[in-house]
């Protein structure tokens, strides 16, 4: 009568609790667009899943090892109990007397703890829980909490971390081998405890054996399985390298655009497939390494210690972002460099404004189309005309002057005068409209509507420029980017934003600016860009002081920004890059482009090279490929054009010879930069002045 009352008061007064906290933790889980596993984030390993993406063999793999008659038996076994207690009070060794449903109690409802108290709660949710939820819902929940070693709960974790697949693909044998490693998950770890092989080969054998017996396994089925060794167990931290950068940017992507807040984010069983592809994104990291990485020397160069590195690659053709670099490693250098807008863009900004001059047929001071023929003053210091805002004379770089000069060269030569001009004749509004529509963030620091934007003092992110260029890349068409392929939880798939294709600016005016910028890869600042080994356009860029330095270009398939930034690692101040890498000066075009070229050869191998098929405004090759060596202009007097009429040029020419495209102080490898902080400060010079 005692034993029945407190049978009964137990059955009453035990309710079944909510689940505790780290029973339902889960990982969110970050692949490769192929499937591939990239990242995880979360400290529990799991990732529940539900009980039709098991396999049956796996799941009766489990039950032969752990309760062979789970489908006819009770909640409990009061029998198995008392003997197993047996055991252990005579000392014949421990031994298990829960039942899975017991263990599935134990693991998703109370806790590890061996106590009486725990073991009597059990006993009465174990019974409860039989009598209110289905073997399927049992069985599904104690495969999603169960340990199986290396860090992984569940059977999807154990699938990723022994066998480097997803829990679907297991095979028989592999199934077996999981199921068998639940008695003693870190003692049957065969690559990781050697000397215990036998005895988790004989339990694998015990597993099949029980398989056969149930009439669950042919004999001949069996006899053909072999024991299968998993991979070797792998101690990667889960966020290091490029794999918290990612992470990083595609939680951003996610809660920036409403797909998910952050806190249900955070919560994790998310499934996400990123855009990014494993071979391209390698082969990025190779290229940094190789170029910059490799070089650096801080004990003997201290200005490689500012040193950091951001690129992105995007696909012009649907805005897929397919390969990131972050910086050196995420968890030594936290902030994203491919993320961040904390740096000038330079004069990788300036083709923006030719393409905004072609987009709205815009006119020089003179009343002359702007095409990339059209001269302008290229003298060093010239100040701007027609621009109400207050006096603005921007230095080109080195204080070189040029005279006059077509756009075309003007590009290839990264000329401030120039381009500063062009952007007060275009209209400072209209360029900042052109360049949010080509893709960069209404918001971005700096993006203010002055002759300075045009030198680019804004501080665009690396991702950023490289889906403006991409939209460039694609003749003006979609101007958005995106980092997410697809995300599910819990077997269900989230809604992601459609990608509303839109052209973004004419193909005319993007095509011209593509046939201008072709020029600075194969004559201008860009040349060492054409290691890439197929046709490119591509722009350098410097920020004030030389504290970034950038290469923006791309192919018909494929647009990729690089960027060097100076930081101070214990300050967090930038710095300028003078001496770095053994460099006097590092420019846009040396190491970006040199990145750029060993990235674009390598991502792009075993493809034929492809032309670009571009349709520009009329004489705009001409213009683009001029090559001619331009003259000084005094002021006020007539100078030709290409199509032999003649117009005011406004301005004085420099006393010097300008250098003929392709050479002088801007040719390869030096490129202007914004020189916006004070009005009429010099260029610097390594000797200081």
């Amino acid at each position: 009568m005692l034993l029945a009352g407190a049978f009964a008061a137990g059955y009453l007064l035990v309710e079944i609790p909510p689940a505790n906290a780290a029973a339902t933790a889960q990982s969110n889980v970050y692949l490769y667009r192929d499937g591939t596993p990239l990242a995880r984030d979360g400290e529990v390993n799991r990732e529940s899943v539900r009980l039709d993406r098991i396999p049956l063999t796996l799941q009766r793999a489990v039950l032969a090892a752990e309760e062979r008659d789970f489908a006819t038996s009770r909640a409990v076994d009061p029998k198995a109990m008392v003997r197993a207690a047996w055991h252990t009070v005579t000392g014949k060794g421990r031994q298990s007397g829960s039942t899975i449903t017991q263990q599935y109690v134990k693991n998703y409802y109370l806790g590890q703890e061996q106590t009486v108290s725990r073991k009597a709660k059990e006993f009465f949710i174990a019974i409860r829980l039989g009598r209110e939820k289905s073997k399927q819902d049992i069985l599904q929940g104690y495969l999603n909490t169960s340990y199986f070693g290396r860090n992984a709960y569940g059977v999807q974790a154990a699938a990723r971390a022994y066998y480097g697949k997803d829990v679907e693909r297991l095979d028989t044998a592999e199934g077996a081998y999981l199921a068998s490693l639940l008695k003693a998950p870190s003692a049957y770890d065969v690559t990781t405890h050697p000397q215990n092989r036998a005895k988790a080969v004989a339990r694998w054998h015990y597993v099949l054996d029980g398989m056969v017996t149930e009439g669950w396994l042919s004999r001949a089925d069996r006899a053909a399985l072999r024991f299968p060794d998993p991979q070797t167990a792998r101690s990667v931290t889960a966020l290091s390298g490029q794999r918290g950068y990612v992470v990083q940017a595609v939680e951003e992507y996610l809660t920036s655009r409403g797909i998910v807040d952050r806190k249900t984010l955070a919560g994790g069983g998310f499934r996400i497939t990123t855009t990014l592809e494993p071979a391209k994104q390698e082969a990025l990291a190779e290229a940094v390494e190789d170029r910059v990485v490799s070089r650096l020397d801080p004990d003997r160069n201290p200005a490689d210690r500012f040193v950091r590195v951001g690129a992105a690659s995007v696909d012009p053709a649907n805005g897929r972002v397919l390969a990131m670099y972050g910086g050196i490693d995420y968890t030594r250098q936290y902030v994203n460099n491919a993320t961040r807008r904390d740096y000038q863009v330079g004069s990788t900004f300036k083709p923006f404004v030719l393409t905004a001059a072609v987009q709205s047929g815009a006119r020089t001071q003179q009343g002359r189309p702007i095409t990339p023929s059209t001269l302008y003053d290229g003298t060093n210091r010239r100040p701007v005309e027609g621009w109400s805002g207050g006096p603005y004379d921007p230095a080109n770089e080195d204080d070189a002057s040029y005279g006059v000069i077509p756009v075309g060269t003007a590009t290839d030569l990264s000329v401030n005068a120039v381009y500063a001009q062009m952007a007060v004749d275009v209209g400072p509004a209209h360029v900042r409209r052109t360049a949010i529509a080509l893709g960069l963030p209404g918001s971005t620091p700096d993006l203010t509507a002055s002759p300075s934007i045009a030198l680019g003092a804004a501080t665009a992110s690396v991702l950023d420029m490289a889906t403006a260029y991409a939209t460039l890349a694609a003749h003006g068409r979609l101007g958005a980017y995106t980092l997410v392929e697809g995300v599910t939880r819990g077997g269900e798939k989230l809604a992601l934003p459609a990608l509303q294709p839109r052209q973004a600016v004419t193909r005319e005016a993007a095509d011209t600016t593509t046939s201008v910028l072709r020029g600075v890869v194969e004559a201008g600042t860009g040349t060492a860009a054409r290691s890439a080994g197929r046709p490119a356009a591509g722009k350098t860029g410097t920020a004030e002081d030389d504290k970034a330095a950038w290469f923006a270009g791309y192919t018909p398939e494929l647009a990729t920004v690089v960027a060097l930034m100076g930081q101070d690692p214990e300050t967090g101040h930038q710095e300028p890059l003078y001496g770095a890498l053994g460099e006097e000066r590092v420019a846009g075009g040396g190491a970006p482009a040199e990145i750029w070229g060993r990235f674009t050869r390598e991502a792009l191998a075993g493809t034929p090279p492809r032309d670009f098929d571009l349709r520009p405004m009329p004489g705009a090759e001409a213009g683009a490929g001029s090559s001619a060596t331009p003259t000084p202009a005094p002021t006020s007097v007539l100078a030709p054009v290409p199509d032999g009429t003649e117009e005011y040029v406004t301005g004085e020419a420099g006393p010097e010879a300008a250098p003929a495209r392709g050479t002088g102080p801007d040719a390869p490898g030096r490129e202007a930069g914004p020189r916006t902080a004070e009005r009429g400060t010099p260029a610097h010079r390594p000797d200081g002045q």
